[in-house]
């Protein structure tokens, strides 16, 4: 972890000791809007009951979350270009924590769900920014290493917010589970505010139609896959996804024409980007697929408690914890499609075990399954994310990390959803984790595919370090993070 921190002759990015502040930032920022979105879903019931409203309405205090953050996540990345990434990320964590203080405050569910799409709207500034604001601090030669560590930033929390929303509902009332926020936020905004780089702003326009178009494709898609997940009449889910799927033509027919498109459609004219986003999307419908099937796997068919359901669930994320920053470091060494392919690998495999697994196994025929699936993710993503961050020009990083967290998003979501559509079909709960070996399987190729660019690639890096960096605005240490001696020398 040290040497994410050391400076080297011809670095670019920050230098090493301004590295931890902005670094911790972003780990406070991504974990609270990653925390809340598993946390909140354990207060559902107790929300319905102190409102008065029924628990079908109850769930849109998570639904509004996930639709407005999924809805913005491009938008968010293409108006960092407008008032710089720094800014944007300080404005949304600071809405993010007014917003929770209002959800915390709120005593109907009329302005719950008010605070939560402000919730949403806040996550999807500092997610959609993230990975580019890595790649900022961290030098080239770290990128895989610094990815690594995102990685594990949001495996903790999406491990740790179940446990989490636990303890506090054990303890008070579901209120305080959006107070959480305040204090983690503050600090957070202290640290984003001092430490985070400064960057020139580029002075062009922005696509206002084109991100009306990406709202609505994005917000349709994404209530489309929640409505077929909950059963709901076809006719409403069709409906929806033909609603999304027609803004979806004409967002992409104005990004080829517009002056200032919101997504430069030229981004995918790099094979290497394209190959790394269409596999990450496939991955993640595999995990949401086997996220939500293994609840109903281990406690309908395996006779489980929800405890041990929660413990049976622990390996996956732990997995990616210790073995994401590995494989971000080795991903700055070796060809990163070969750690991606034999995770996926290794992925397809434990999903497959886990179809496999009979009424009357016990809890190790589970653990170490499970722990095989999160082995395989976490070599898998790091390397993937590398290569998408570093296939594109530096200037266009932030388009790029608002590429990369919406397939996360809708990739996972659509996995959930497709588990619901299986439920209410009356399928095996088995089919489900089938269909996400299928989706890694097709995953894996678009890795192998992308095997020989990458490893050329990463030989002219080694050939000419500079070339990796690109070219793009220039970034600055936040001179409030400079230290008294230094402020008085420029003076």
């Amino acid at each position: 972890m040290s040497r994410l921190f050391e400076s080297r002759p011809g670095d670019d990015g920050l230098p090493g000791p301004e590295r931890r502040l902005a670094v911790l930032a972003l780990v406070l920022g991504t974990l609270m809007a990653v925390v809340d979105t598993t946390m909140v879903n354990l207060a559902l019931p107790s929300i319905a009951r102190d409102l008065g409203v029924a628990e079908s309405r109850a769930v849109w205090v998570t639904n509004l979350f996930q639709v407005t953050c999924a809805a913005f996540l491009l938008v968010c990345a293409a108006l960092s270009e407008l008032v710089t990434r720094r800014r944007l990320y300080v404005a949304g964590l600071a809405l993010f924590v007014c917003a929770s203080l209002g959800a915390a405050l709120s005593r109907s569910l009329e302005w719950l769900l008010v605070f939560r799409a402000l919730q949403g709207l806040g996550a999807a500034a500092t997610l959609s920014i993230g990975p580019s604001l890595y790649r900022a601090i961290f030098p080239s030669r770290l990128l895989g290493s610094a990815l690594g560590l995102s990685a594990l930033v949001v495996a903790g929390g999406y491990a740790s917010g179940p446990a989490l929303g636990g303890l506090v509902l054990s303890m008070a009332s579901w209120p305080w589970l959006f107070a959480l926020h305040l204090p983690l936020g503050l600090c957070a905004l202290w640290l984003a505010r001092r430490a985070l780089p400064c960057e020139s702003r580029r002075h062009r326009g922005f696509d206002a139609v084109g991100a009306l178009l990406s709202i609505t494709t994005l917000a349709s898609v994404f209530l489309a896959m929640d409505t077929l997940g909950h059963g709901a009449p076809a006719w409403q889910a069709l409906g929806w996804l033909a609603l999304g799927l027609g803004a979806g033509w004409l967002f992409l027919r104005r990004q080829r024409h517009a002056v200032h498109p919101l997504l430069p459609l030229s981004l995918f004219d790099e094979p290497r980007f394209s190959l790394a986003v269409s596999a990450s999307g496939l991955a993640f419908i595999g995990q949401g697929l086997a996220f939500v099937a293994l609840s109903f796997l281990y406690q309908q068919e395996m006779g489980f408690s929800p405890l041990q359901t929660a413990w049976l669930f622990t390996p996956w994320p732990l997995a990616i914890m210790l073995v994401g920053p590995l494989a971000g470091r080795l991903a700055d060494r070796v060809n990163p499609s070969v750690l991606s392919s034999i995770g996926l690998v290794l992925l397809i495999g434990g999903l497959i075990a886990l179809a496999r697994l009979e009424a009357q196994a016990g809890i190790v025929d589970g653990l170490w399954r499970t722990a095989l699936c999160g082995l395989g993710f976490g070599l898998f993503q790091p390397p993937n994310n590398r290569e998408m961050m570093a296939s594109v020009p530096r200037e266009r990083s932030a388009n790029a990390s608002g590429v990369m967290s919406t397939m996360r998003t809708v990739g996972q979501s659509l996995g959930v959803a497709l588990v619901g559509a299986f439920l209410a079909a009356g399928a095996p709960v088995q089919a489900s984790l089938w269909v996400g070996g299928a989706a890694c399987t097709l995953s894996l190729v678009a890795s192998l595919a992308r095997m020989p660019l990458a490893g050329a690639a990463l030989n002219r890096a080694r050939m000419t370090p500079s070339s990796v960096s690109g070219q793009g605005s220039t970034m600055v240490p936040n001179p409030s993070s400079r230290s008294p001696h230094e402020h008085s020398s420029r003076h």
